[in-house]
């Protein structure tokens, strides 16, 4: 058999290969008990509604979430759930900013930190899997580290907010919905909008970037046509749905970074139709193929990149602050 015979079946071997490790994933999905599947739904008022916020209403807008969020609070004590009273008794702390808050099912939340109607650079974190209400103190670290960061780097007279971007139901870890595109499908619309009202707050001359770990990359990536948005940086990501960076359809520059130990290295970065559904999400976003700006993370791992002092923490500051020349490249 000829070399070149040799060359051409390679990669439809390893195509196979990878289709095959998909599959598997799905199966695995499928046959292991999903945690909190039988769990009962946790009671909890329905959120606040409002009108598109702006700079003035912000202070209601705060007072009332956080009200909600007292109230959920003791509905959850009483339901017997401590862990998520807990968690909804903090957000309900006076010194809290809350834009959104929902406790229903697994909750959601978006939360500002800094002066939201004054700042000049703000940066909106979306998260990726197995975030909720019950993991919100970690998802909140990771928007405290980034906005001490921020304050430290940021130059005179710069004004920088982040809000951490719970605004949809993000899929388990150990879940088939982790592996399709169908809940960040549903969260796009919601991102968008997000985006759209916080330029209202902010103004249009505001610099938003947004930060889309693991899952939250597919969000950003299915969200990205048509956002009004000046920076995207993917980190962790699994692939954003998109073969490379021009079927985002983005004005945006888009960003892409991976910690050396990052197990998310290991998924295979193909789309392949199984059953009734499409699961992966192509092109690995640090490749040369899909064309973001590789930008250098450490040596950390997949829950790594908002550690402070961290490379990858250093390098995100200076996206949002628009030092794009003081990047570290990979």
């Amino acid at each position: 058999m000829g070399e070149g015979v040799l060359r051409e079946r390679a990669p439809r071997r390893r195509g196979r290969v990878l289709r095959a490790l998909l599959a598997a994933l799905i199966t695995t999905a499928v046959v292991m008990p999903l945690s909190g599947a039988a769990r009962p739904q946790i009671p909890a008022p329905p959120p606040a509604r409002f009108a598109a916020p702006t700079a003035a209403t912000l202070p209601q807008i705060y007072a009332a979430n956080r009200a909600d969020a007292a109230t959920a609070s003791r509905m959850a004590a009483a339901h017997g759930d401590v862990g998520r009273a807990r968690t909804e008794r903090a957000l309900a702390d006076p010194s809290r900013r809350l834009l959104a808050f929902d406790g229903r099912g697994a909750g959601r939340a978006v939360e500002v930190f800094g002066d939201l109607a004054r700042a000049q650079r703000i940066a909106v974190l979306v998260p990726g899997s197995d975030t909720s209400l019950d993991t919100y103190a970690r998802f909140r670290a990771t928007a405290t580290a980034l906005a001490a960061r921020l304050a430290a780097q940021a130059p005179p007279g710069t004004r920088t907010a982040v809000v951490a971007w719970l605004g949809y139901t993000t899929p388990g870890t150990i879940s088939t919905t982790v592996l399709t595109a169908s809940r960040a499908d549903e969260a796009a619309p919601r991102l968008r909008e997000f985006v759209r009202r916080l330029h209202g707050v902010a103004g249009r001359a505001a610099h938003i970037t947004l930060v889309c770990h693991s899952y939250g990359s597919v969000v950003c990536g299915r969200a990205a046509h048509g956002l009004d948005v000046d920076d995207i940086a993917l980190i962790g990501s699994p692939g954003t749905g998109a073969e490379d960076v021009a079927a985002l359809r983005t004005r945006a520059r888009v960003w892409a970074a991976r910690g050396g130990d990052d197990w998310v290295a290991e998924v295979p970065h193909v789309r392949a139709d199984l059953l009734v559904t499409t699961v992966g999400f192509g092109t690995d976003p640090v490749s040369p193929a899909f064309g973001a700006r590789v930008f250098a993370a450490g040596d950390g791992g997949h829950s790594d990149y908002f550690r402070p002092g961290s490379v990858s923490l250093a390098n995100l500051a200076r996206i949002v602050l628009g030092a794009q020349q003081e990047v570290s490249r990979a």
